[in-house]
């Protein structure tokens, strides 16, 4: 895989989404950590449905150890997993608040050691947060780029370290929201849209239909 078709679809993608960025609302850095807690296996969309009224009474981690439990999976049982991922935010709120003085540490490694929240997690935090150069893969990056012939692996963890390798350096910080908006608006899992895709003519997945 040359450079050059990764950068070639990169720039295509950036001149579609210029400003890309996730589509989760938060108002902090607390909330944005707990929207993407939310987020696992869930639309944004009913994320930010919920979020909406919950943010507005808890937006940082002793408002959400206030809320408790209870009321917490009232206002997020709408959504898949509600009861393990009110769970989570509890002992994740509670963590915040004991040893890191209700701060979220901008740290991979430690990201990855709060209750619900894996490494592809911590890279969309870090990588909205602190505009940081990781590649978070979820089901949009590994349908997208495995379409596109940019990886021909499933594991998340080795599709991600073919993106790093493929993926120009400078598009590291971006590359996960801009596959995801293609993902989640033209190449969808069902029915891509190939006739009104950007990417259309140098698309490997289209050339095999």
């Amino acid at each position: 895989m040359e450079n050059t078709f990764a950068l070639e679809i990169m720039e295509r993608l950036t001149s579609l989404f210029p400003n890309v960025s996730s589509e989760l609302n938060s108002i902090n850095n607390y909330t944005f950590l707990i929207a993407v807690l939310l987020s696992a296996q869930t639309k944004d969309q009913s994320v930010n449905a919920i979020t909406e009224k919950l943010f507005k009474i808890a937006s940082t981690p002793e408002q959400m150890l206030e809320l408790g439990l209870d009321n917490l999976k009232s206002y997020i049982k709408t959504i898949g997993l509600y009861n393990n991922k009110a769970k989570n935010i509890i002992a994740l709120s509670k963590l915040l608040v004991e040893q890191y003085n209700s701060e979220i540490p901008l740290d991979r490694k430690v990201l990855e050691s709060l209750p619900g929240i894996g490494r592809k997690s911590a890279n969309v935090v870090l990588n909205n947060i602190c505009n940081a150069p990781y590649i978070a893969v979820d089901t949009h990056v590994a349908r997208v780029s495995k379409r596109l012939g940019l990886t021909n692996n499933t594991n998340v963890i080795k599709i991600e370290q073919d993106l790093y390798k493929v993926i120009p350096s400078k598009y590291h910080n971006t590359a996960s929201d801009l596959l995801v908006m293609h993902g989640r608006y033209t190449c969808t899992a069902r029915k891509p849209n190939c006739s009104k895709c950007i990417l259309n003519d140098i698309c490997r997945f289209k050339s095999n239909l």
